[in-house]
Formats: C-alpha cells, sequence, structure tokens
C-alpha cells in the first residue's frame, strides 16, 4: 500500500520551519524507521533524523508519530496507518534539525540523580572481596525500572516538563528510583536534596502520561509515587 508521510523540517540556518510529503510504499511489516531510511536513500538525503540499533534497544529514534511519543523502529506502520502519516520532533527539547533534538538536558539531569550503586564501604566496592548478593525477590523490586533505554519519550510526553526549565522529569526520577530500590544500594540520603526539592517529586501532577508513553514499560509514574512515599515514610 502507499503512505503519503507528511514530516516536519527544521533548517536552522534559516530558522524555518516546514512540512515535507513523501510517498512510500510500504507492507504490512515495515516500520516507520525503515520508511524513513527508504526516504532519505531514494528520495531526499537532507533529511535528518537519529537512529541505532533499529530494534528498541538504543533509544536513539524518538519522534511524535502522529501525535504521539513513539519510537521510529518500534512502530509498525499497520498499526497507526490512516491515509497518511505525520512525524514530528520530540516535544520539550530544543530541535537541532529537522528530526533530531538536543538530548544533553535528558542525560544531564539523569546524572543529577546519582544512577549508579553508591556504597558506604568503599575500599570494598573499589576492590572487592566477595559479592553483593542478591535474591530473585530484592531483583524484582527494581528490575522494571531496569529496562528504560533513555529515549527521553516519558519526559516529552509529561505535561510538566520542559528540557530547558529545572524539574528532572519521569526519566530521570524513575531511574533514581531503580537504585535507591535496589538492595546493594546505599545512597538514599545522598540522593535526597535533589528527589525532595522542588525540581523533583512534588512537581510530579501525576498525569501518568509519562508511563503511556514508556515503550519498554518502566511505569515511571509508578517509580514517582514510590519515591514519595520513601521521602515521607523512610
Amino acid at each position: 500500500m502507499e503512505v503519503i508521510f507528511e514530516i516536519l523540517r527544521f533548517d536552522p540556518k534559516g530558522n524555518r520551519k516546514y512540512f515535507s510529503e513523501y510517498r512510500v510504499e510500504v507492507t504490512g511489516y515495515t516500520r516507520v524507521l525503515e520508511a524513513l531510511l527508504w526516504i532519505r536513500e531514494n528520495l531526499d538525503p537532507t533529511l535528518n533524523f537519529r537512529y541505532s540499533c533499529r530494534m528498541a534497544m538504543c533509544g536513539s529514534c524518538g519522534m511524535l508519530i502522529n501525535g504521539k511519543p513513539r519510537l521510529a523502529c518500534k512502530t509498525l506502520v499497520r498499526d497507526i496507518y490512516n491515509d497518511r502519516i505525520r512525524i514530528e520532533p520530540m516535544p520539550k527539547y530544543r530541535v537541532l534539525r529537522d528530526l533530531v533534538v538536543e538530548m544533553h538536558p535528558l542525560f544531564s539531569k539523569h546524572r543529577s540523580v546519582k544512577p549508579y550503586l553508591i556504597r558506604e564501604d568503599l575500599e570494598e566496592q573499589e576492590k572487592p572481596t566477595g559479592f553483593y548478593k542478591q535474591t530473585g525477590e530484592e531483583l524484582r523490586r527494581y528490575i522494571r525500572h531496569y529496562y528504560c533505554v533513555m529515549c527521553g519519550l516519558c519526559s516529552s510526553s509529561c505535561p510538566n516538563f520542559d528540557s530547558r526549565l529545572e524539574y528532572l522529569g519521569p526519566q530521570a526520577l524513575a531511574q533514581a528510583y531503580r537504585y535507591i530500590a535496589d538492595n546493594r544500594d546505599q545512597g538514599f540520603e545522598e540522593r535526597r536534596a535533589v528527589l525532595d526539592s522542588k525540581a523533583g517529586v512534588w512537581r510530579c501532577h501525576f498525569a501518568a502520561e509519562c508511563s503511556e508513553a514508556c515503550p519498554k514499560d518502566v511505569d515511571p509514574a509508578k517509580a514517582i509515587q514510590l519515591l514519595r512515599r520513601k521521602l515521607i515514610f523512610g
């Protein structure tokens, strides 16, 4: 079948936004990323977008597809098909060119929650003499939140998030919970200041759009509520 792809372009030199249309023959198994690659290889080599793994593991190809934040490599054309498909860059981030956005704010906010194991026994951590043991039940407390691929779709769908402002957003907060819920971690107090601030969990209004947008079922909205409980009750 033939699908019209309507893609929002941005030219940084002229600071100009405009739509370009492309007609693409697709099958029932064509994914949006495949169509974009075909367009660039056969119709318009100036089209800019990010991608890498093509298997929903790297998070590079996040974009707005028919009004919803999605990974292009995971989205089948047949699942969203009408007579045309509109593709735009992820909202809430500064657009660099076409579908490419500035991701530095996402990574910076991610780093601010110290997304790594923090231990009091630094000597043992640096020069381990044994294992930090973990049961299956202890793993299940956080494993869902471990699957984040840092695509930014959750934050781009959040009504309160703006990459230019201080609110950490669902991606960073969910990853803070991933480590706090890990029995091997001892860094809750080190993270408390940023989590319990005006940039932290209290800015969330629980719209849960972040969990709806997540392609890996991480459920950031639930993680934020669990962080709130941890901050109140310890």
